[in-house]
């Protein structure tokens, strides 16, 4: 990527999900949900956008509470983000920013993993992780993940010009300008997108702002166990809503400028990270 400070960028799937519900999720059977990190290789070191679940969640699942139940996720050391990041030869101590869509414990299991990274996160979600409020708020954050007291880094919602239309906050704080945040509002209280300015055009990590691939087309498709999930997981369904409506149109209208993925896309995982993920 010449004349730019993003070297190298490497698809992570930290934690394949395997929820029985044969092909109402993403019309796989069996049913596999990845749960999507980037990895990225600056001037400067490495920044992770999420982590997926850790080495201690793989060790002891009960950390994730009921939703283990219900997402069933492999337990595979292997998958975790510290264990490939340590296969592409780097170290924990090169990790030198995490980037967070937001603090869901499928999302932050693996902050402890490195525990000299500086975590970024909107300040929005980093309150609502550290005093919750209702039993959406109580079961999607997990102390547990926090409790080695991470150097956090806040954002406030002061935002500078808009990306694509999406309020969005530059120049973080020791992270280089091709990597910006992008307001997605709708899935938790302070949930956003991290976009990366590549020789190729923008690449944007949506978190959770939706879970298909389809779900982004000119005729979007949500499948019935989406379409649940969805109902369940948003904070703000409606607004959620709005969020992927608005980032669906952006995209269509810049293809070749703007290309997206969410964390849980399957198929979006496996094209941009050129594998399969493994029944």
């Amino acid at each position: 990527m010449a004349n730019s400070n993003i070297i190298a960028l490497h698809h992570l799937n930290c934690c394949t999900n395997r929820p029985g519900v044969g092909r109402l999720f993403n019309e796989r059977k069996p049913c596999r949900v990845v749960s999507h990190c980037i990895l990225i290789e600056t001037g400067s070191g490495l920044v992770l956008i999420d982590t997926g679940i850790g080495l201690d969640d793989m060790k002891h699942p009960e950390r994730l509470g009921f939703m283990k139940i219900f997402i069933r996720p492999r337990l595979d050391d292997n998958e975790t983000a510290i264990r490939q990041v340590q296969k592409l030869g780097f170290s924990a101590h090169d990790v030198q920013h995490i980037i967070m869509t937001h603090l869901d414990l499928d999302h932050a299991g693996g902050i402890p993993d490195f525990p000299h990274a500086k975590v970024h996160v909107l300040q929005r979600e980093y309150e609502a992780a550290m005093m919750p409020h209702g039993f959406k708020e109580n079961e999607r954050y997990r102390k547990a993940h926090w409790a080695h007291s991470p150097d956090w880094i806040t954002y406030k919602e002061q935002y500078n010009e808009p990306w694509f239309g999406f309020d969005s906050i530059k120049q973080l704080n020791g992270l280089p300008p091709e990597i910006i945040l992008v307001r997605l509002p709708g899935h938790s209280r302070g949930h956003c997108g991290v976009a990366i300015h590549t020789s190729d055009g923008w690449l944007l990590h949506a978190g959770d702002s939706y879970y298909f691939h389809k779900q982004m087309h000119d005729i979007p498709i949500t499948t019935p166990m989406v379409y649940l999930f969805q109902r369940f997981a948003h904070r703000h369904y409606q607004q959620a809503l709005q969020t992927k409506e608005k980032l669906r149109n952006i995209v269509l209208k810049n293809k070749k400028e703007v290309k997206v993925l969410c964390s849980h896309g399957t198929q979006e995982f496996e094209s941009l990270s050129r594998t399969q993920v493994q029944v």
